[in-house]
Order: C-alpha cells, then structure tokens, then sequence
C-alpha cells in the first residue's frame, strides 16, 4: 500500500515536465520572433561607396551644384549625392580621369617636413581638388591684392614663359613658399608653391572661386613648365565639375 502511494504522483510530475518544455518552446519561439522583427526594422546606415561605375553624382557645396565622379571622390565616406560640407577630389594629370582603385591609398598629400622622417612625395600625375565653403576667408581674388604683398621679401624674379616669382619672407604664414602668377595678368592665374626640400617636390596651391565654394587644386610645382596647359585644364576640370555655370553663360 505505501508503494502504490507514493506511486500516484507521478504523472503529475510528467505533466509538470510537459508544460514546461511547453512553455520553454514558446519562449524559444517568442525570442526569435522578436529577432526577427527587430533585424528587419532596425534603421540601418545608408551605403555610404556607391558603385564606381556610375554617373556623376550631384554634390552641392556652399549653394553650388557640382557633378562629381565617384571614382574621383578620396574618401569613401563622401560618395554619396547630396550637400557636403565639403569634397576631396583626384584625378590623373593630364587626361583628367579618375585615378583606378588602387590609388585611393596614395591620396595624400606630402606635407614639408623639417625631420629626417620625410613622407613620401606625391604622385607626379595627381591632380587634388578640394571643394569647400569660403567662409570668412577672403576670396582668393582679394588675398592677391591685399593680403600677399603683405608679406613678399624682394622684387619678383622672372619665371618661365611669363611667370613672375616672388620669395615669401622668413617668420610669415607662408614661410617657404612662393607666390608665382602671370607676369602681365596675374587674376588670370597664379599659384602658392612650396619650394623644394631635400627629397621632397614642391608643391602648388591654386585656388578659385565658384559662387561662395572655393575650389583649391594642389599639383606639382614642375608642372608649371608648362602653366598655360595647366591653366587651361583647370577651366576644362572646372566647366565639367559644374557644367550649370557653362549652360547659365549661353542663356541670352
């Protein structure tokens, strides 16, 4: 009699055991249900690399519409259309053509260095752009004739094929370089360029204004061998950059 007792309660417990392998499956089945909602309706960052391949993609900077190559556009992050605060830029010198993947890595560019560790120079076929807001930066017009006389040290020494050259001083923000122009035009163009140090190229700055973002191009300094082709692929890069300054000229 006392073992038939104690065997009553058994298939309470077996049903015991059942509801809660029961509950545990529904368990299992609420919680994947819930990752499965939660992955298909968490907000997810829009690709940022869009296909190297495609069009220009519309990039405004400052209020000013550009058409920009993806494969052109340095940092991945960037390559997205919409307004940017602003957009890093290279091309191949002179055909003007986006640089090949590989090259994103060699998209620095070399500062002067005062140390035996010195960076490695820049590719002699990169054209870099920047395209920015100005700001409260004077235009580049205006840095040319009220800003840079400031701070020149002799008399303009005579370059090739009517540039002019004129040494910075010594202890100036532009210590080291040079203000090189067209002699008899110099709006027409002019650049800022590092001499060169050791192993190390110089380098030139030209700067332009579209509407209120300025466009800063950083090239070789040898290049200006040859400035009027230089100049003149500048306003081919330009009128490709923002083709809508081209079409706003042919309207009577």
């Amino acid at each position: 009699m006392t073992a038939h007792a104690l065997s009553r309660p058994k298939p309470r417990r077996r049903a015991s055991r059942n509801l809660a392998l029961a509950l545990m499956s529904l368990a299992i089945l609420a919680t994947a249900a819930i990752a499965f909602v939660s992955y298909v309706l968490w907000p997810t960052w829009p690709k940022a690399t869009n296909a190297l391949g495609v069009p220009p993609l519309p990039v405004g900077v400052a209020g000013a519409l550009f058409d920009v190559p993806p494969a052109a556009i340095r940092s991945p992050v960037q390559r997205h259309p919409g307004t940017h605060e602003r957009i890093d830029l290279a091309f191949l010198w002179p055909s003007l053509m986006p640089p090949p993947p590989d090259g994103e890595a060699a998209a620095s560019i070399p500062v002067r260095a005062d140390t035996d560790d010195l960076p490695a120079p820049p590719p002699a076929d990169r054209l870099f752009v920047t395209i920015s807001g100005l700001g409260a930066v004077l235009p580049p017009a205006e840095r040319l004739r009220s800003i840079y006389p400031r701070y020149f040290e002799t008399q303009a020494a005579t370059g090739r094929d009517g540039l002019a050259i004129l040494p910075f001083r010594a202890g100036t923000p532009y210590e080291g370089e040079d203000l090189v122009y067209f002699a008899d035009k110099p709006e027409q163009f002019f650049a800022r360029c590092t001499r060169p140090y050791r192993a190390m190229p110089g380098t030139c700055v030209h700067e332009r204004l579209l509407d209120a973002a300025e466009i800063t191009l950083r090239f070789p300094r040898g290049w200006l061998g040859d400035w009027r082709s230089v100049a003149a692929g500048f306003d081919r890069l330009v009128a490709e950059l923002h083709p809508q300054r081209d079409q706003d000229r042919q309207r009577p």
